[in-house]
């Protein structure tokens, strides 16, 4: 792979950290993320109008359990129709898959989090069922943004002014926003290797307990240096981004259609790069490009 060497930041100076995980971890990560896109599909393909949502993540669920999953960075989640552009969210519980019934042209986000052996994932899966010109079209913008994101990183710009570019980009296409809807407004967060001691499978609030307790200590741990290990576009995120592995995950919408695609990056102290190539939306973008 030919990469491009990340130049030094400015501003005021932080500890440096060091890539925390080597080609073996980087191995498993992968293996995982892959896994989690096999799962949800499965669960893609099974979709059929007259679904609901708390079914489709059930589903995803018992799918994911069946691979080996252990536990989860958070609950399997499910969006339907306007849900996937997050519109009259106002509360935390309105993330959590509901009683909408999936429709003829409506589109779909599967959204899964598993954790094995401590590694975690952290993916979105965009689809629609049908017909639906509109979910076609922002579905092959979206190459544009994880071009932008990996450009911007490579470049050490500051982490909230990534989020900026992505904001203008947005823009630029005629959508909006819907990453500012998740709590704190993220747009990705840290991924490392959890080593809590919590009971496995339990989850409060939708993260799991283990999930609950590696924050806690990222966050305090990472306040210490100036960083922050949520990636938005506050004052938290005025740092270049930290070396390890990052969930990304940029969603526009338009009107009541949303899509986003999340998946891992890896940041190292002198370049950044996705970590795997082979996944559907990327395949979308390359059979497009092939035309």
């Amino acid at each position: 792979m030919t990469t491009t060497p990340i130049q030094p930041s400015s501003g005021r100076r932080r500890a440096a950290r060091a890539f925390p995980f080597d080609d073996a971890d980087l191995d498993r990560f992968r293996e995982l993320q892959q896994l989690a896109y096999r799962c949800a599909g499965r669960v893609a393909d099974w979709l059929e109008p007259g679904v609901t949502e708390r079914q489709a993540a059930a589903r995803l669920r018992r799918e994911l359990t069946r691979e080996g999953v252990e536990d989860f960075f958070h609950v399997p989640f499910a969006w339907f129709g306007d849900r996937t552009a997050f519109r009259h969210f106002k509360t935390p519980i309105q993330f959590f898959a509901g009683r909408r019934r999936l429709e003829e042209g409506m589109p779909f986000i599967l959204d899964c989090a598993p954790v094995v052996d401590g590694y975690t994932a952290d993916i979105g899966y965009a689809g629609k069922v049908g017909e639906n010109p509109v979910w076609d079209r922002i579905a092959l913008d979206l190459c544009e943004y994880r071009e932008l994101i990996l450009r911007e990183v490579r470049a050490r710009k500051p982490l909230n002014e990534i989020y900026q570019a992505v904001d203008a980009l947005i823009a630029h296409h005629g959508y909006d926003n819907r990453h500012k809807v998740y709590p704190g407004r993220v747009i990705g967060h840290q991924v490392t290797r959890m080593k809590a001691r919590g009971p496995a499978g339990v989850t409060v609030f939708g993260f799991g307990v283990r999930t609950l307790q590696t924050l806690g200590r990222e966050l305090i741990s990472e306040r210490l240096h100036g960083r922050s290990p949520l990636w938005a576009d506050g004052r938290s995120s005025r740092h270049a981004p930290t070396p390890g592995l990052w969930a990304v995950e940029p969603h526009v919408g338009f009107h009541d259609v949303g899509l986003k695609f999340e998946e891992l990056l890896v940041v190292t102290e002198d370049d950044a790069y996705w970590l795997d190539d082979d996944l559907p939306h990327v395949h979308r973008w390359t059979k497009e490009q092939a035309r």
